[in-house]
C-alpha cells in the first residue's frame, strides 16, 4: 500500500488498530523473557491466531509480530543475524493471517541509548531500522508502524529510516507518563515538543502507545493534547487496558471490554483518527472498542 494509499483511506473514516501480542504468545507458551519474534518463522500458525482473532474482531489493522525485530534487540538471543528472515516473515504471516487487513510493520526502540548518553551513533541506528523496514516491506508490510519510543532522537532516527525505506505511510508513537499533571516520555519530553519532533522527522501519523502507570482517564487527557499538538496530523492512540496492578505476584490488566468501548468512544470524539490498544487489551477488548466507534462488524 503507496503512502498516498493509506492517507485516502484514513481521510474516509477512522481505522481501528488492533491490540497486545506479547501477552497472547505468553498465553500460547512463549516464556517470559522469550525471543517472540523467532515464533514468526518457528510457530507461525501461533502468531497467526493472534492476527486472525484480532481481525475477527474487527481491527482494520494488524501488527507484525516484530516488535523487538532490529539487530541490537535481538542480539540479545543471539539472533542478529536473522533481522531480514524474522521481519519478513513476520510481515508475511500477518498479511496470510488476515486477508484485507492493514499490515502495519512494527518497529520498536533498539534497546539502549544514543550518543551522548549511551554508545550508540545516530547513524548506527539508522542502519539498524532501515534494515528492519527493508524487511518488513518486503515481507508485505502496508505502513510503519514505530512505537513505544521515549526518545525524540532515537523517533526521529526510525521515522526517517523507515521513509526511506520506500513508499509507505510511517505512524510514530511515544510512551507517556504523568507527573504533577503533566505528560512525558521517560526522558522527559513533554506532548508538544515530541509530536513536533515526529511531525519534523516525517510522520504522517503521530500519537502515543502504552504508559506508564495511566488511569484510562489519563488517555482521555493525553489524547485531548495530542489532537491539539498535532494540527492536521492525524493521530493515534493505543492505550493500555488501565494502569496494571500486580495480583499474586503476576502483572494484572483490570480494565473491562466495556470500559475500554467507552474509553474509545471519547477518543473519537476527541478527534483521535486510529485507535487500537497496547498491555493487557485481548481481542475481546478491540471487539468492543471496534463496536464503539462504529467500525467493522
Amino acid at each position: 500500500m503507496k503512502r498516498s494509499e493509506f492517507l485516502d483511506r484514513l481521510n474516509r473514516g477512522i481505522l481501528t488498530c488492533d491490540g497486545a501480542m506479547g501477552t497472547q504468545l505468553m498465553a500460547a507458551g512463549l516464556a517470559p523473557g522469550g525471543c517472540g519474534e523467532t515464533w514468526n518463522i518457528d510457530r507461525p500458525d501461533a502468531v497467526g491466531d493472534v492476527h486472525r482473532r484480532y481481525r475477527a474482531a474487527g481491527c482494520d489493522c494488524v501488527t507484525t509480530n516484530t516488535f523487538g525485530g532490529s539487530s541490537a534487540a535481538l542480539d540479545r538471543h543471539g539472533k542478529s543475524a536473522d533481522v531480514a528472515r524474522l521481519n519478513a516473515a513476520g510481515a508475511a504471516v500477518a498479511r496470510s493471517a488476515a486477508p484485507g487487513a492493514i499490515v502495519l510493520g512494527d518497529i520498536g526502540p533498539f534497546g539502549g541509548f544514543l550518543e551522548p548518553i549511551g554508545d550508540t551513533t545516530e547513524s548506527q541506528a539508522a542502519e539498524m531500522f532501515l534494515a528492519q523496514a527493508k524487511a518488513l516491506l518486503e515481507g508485505g508490510a502496508d505502513a510503519a508502524l514505530v512505537e513505544t519510543m521515549s526518545d525524540p532522537a532515537e523517533l526521529a532516527v526510525a521515522v526517517r529510516a523507515a521513509r526511506q525505506a520506500g513508499d509507505w505511510a510511517v505512524i510514530a508513537t511515544y510512551a507517556f507518563g504523568r507527573a504533577d499533571g503533566v505528560f512525558r516520555t521517560m526522558m522527559g519530553t513533554t506532548v508538544t515538543d515530541a509530536v513536533a519532533a515526529a511531525i519534523d522527522a516525517g510522520a504522517d501519523v503521530v500519537g502515543t502507545n502504552c504508559g506508564t502507570s495511566l488511569s484510562l482517564d489519563d488517555y482521555a487527557d493525553l489524547a485531548a493534547e495530542l489532537v491539539a499538538a498535532a494540527g492536521s496530523v492525524p493521530v493515534i492512540v493505543q492505550p493500555n487496558a488501565g494502569s496494571p496492578q500486580t495480583i499474586d505476584g503476576k502483572l494484572v490488566y483490570a480494565a473491562t471490554p466495556r470500559q475500554m468501548a467507552d474509553l474509545a468512544r471519547k477518543l473519537k470524539s476527541l478527534g483521535v483518527a486510529l485507535i487500537g490498544g497496547c498491555c493487557g487489551t485481548t481481542p475481546e477488548h478491540l471487539k468492543a472498542m471496534v463496536q464503539a466507534v462504529g467500525g467493522r462488524p
